[in-house]
């Protein structure tokens, strides 16, 4: 079996990563919704990137933050890809901000700039979203870490 990661970092604005292809999903809620059509357009946004790449592991940043309403939030994204996750049978992973940073930067306490810079001229890349950057980090930290190619 051929293994094939997306990478995300899960947030309002998510940045998704996996073989070459990467983006953000921008999942607030317009005015007249509920909070929740922001999980519904989550789970939509993971089965199209399912099929756009075949992946089957998905790994994912560390819910973290200061803020209780940020961290609630957070936890119900990564509650509902966790949930895609079971119910289609994708086994998934996840990794701290510190360890993304210390892998793309060599410092787990590096600024969101950095990152995106040290993306950019490790990969040739031209990214200007912190959110992407940190999935195509992420997406490299995982295919290295966990040695599937």
């Amino acid at each position: 079996m051929e293994y094939k990661i997306l990478a995300l970092d899960i947030a309002t604005v998510t940045g998704w990563a996996s073989n070459g292809f990467s983006g953000i999903w921008n999942l607030k809620p317009a005015r007249d919704e509920s909070a929740g059509f922001a999980l519904l357009r989550l789970i939509s946004k993971l089965k199209e990137a399912i099929d756009l790449t075949n992946a089957n592991i998905i790994v994912f940043e560390r819910p973290a933050g200061r803020h209780k309403s940020s961290i609630i939030s957070q936890a119900e994204k990564h509650g509902t890809v966790k949930l895609f996750c079971e119910e289609n049978n994708i086994p998934y992973r996840a990794y701290s901000a510190k360890e993304i940073k210390k892998f793309i930067t060599n410092n787990g306490n590096a600024s969101k700039q950095a990152v995106i810079d040290a993306v950019n001229k490790k990969y040739n890349l031209s990214i200007t979203n912190d959110n992407e950057a940190d999935a195509i980090a992420l997406y490299h930290l995982a295919v290295e870490d966990l040695k599937l190619g």
